[in-house]
């Protein structure tokens, strides 16, 4: 049984600080809750506080500071959080890369990561495409447009999500991401 401390507390203010003012792409949806249910997924599928810190924070150095943020959550709240974070960030740079190359490396790069890892990008992608249902029921096909790619894309790289996870972390929560990723797809039919 996974007990949170005053770290996960820590964290959870550290997140909203930076984190705090920002909203959902293309909603009014307050972008602290994308990072409260990663950490909801990740606790109620094994994970450790660790872990669920590393929930709460996988955006930060990738959005709001690159390397230097990942030094600072390195020096608050270790070694073990910061590696997760890092192995959670497709991009350092500022503006990001092209969408693809990102996502194509990213896709390669998961072969290598470790299973705490993997646990808190399963429960990232999974919460994300579940939103991506939820508005797709409300919004139909114009929620494409948020993304600044063809819907096809989208759909292509949440495919091969989850044919990776189903294969190297398969499970309920793999299962869930399929079950999200089918649904896409549906709608794009």
């Amino acid at each position: 049984m996974t007990i949170l401390t005053e770290r996960f507390d820590r964290a959870f203010r550290y997140a909203s600080h930076i984190h705090g003012g920002h909203r959902r792409k293309g909603t009014e949806v307050p972008y602290l809750s994308h990072l409260m249910g990663v950490a909801s997924l990740t606790l109620e599928h094994g994970g450790t506080e660790d872990q669920a810190i590393a929930a709460l924070l996988h955006d930060a150095a990738e959005d709001q500071g690159g390397q230097d943020r990942l030094d600072d959550i390195r020096a608050r709240f270790g070694d073990p959080v910061a590696d997760i974070v890092r192995d959670c960030t497709d991009s350092w740079e500022d503006p990001k890369p092209d969408w693809d190359e990102r996502k194509r490396i990213y896709l390669e790069s998961l072969e290598s990561k470790p299973d705490a890892s993997l646990l808190v990008s399963l429960a990232d992608k999974t919460h994300n495409a579940r939103a991506i249902v939820t508005d797709l029921h409300l919004e139909g096909e114009k929620l494409w447009d948020r993304f600044n790619k063809p819907a096809s894309k989208t759909l292509g790289y949440y495919r091969k999500l989850e044919a990776f996870f189903s294969r190297r972390r398969p499970g309920p929560l793999a299962t869930e991401l399929k079950r999200a990723v089918d649904e896409m797809h549906r709608f794009a039919d």
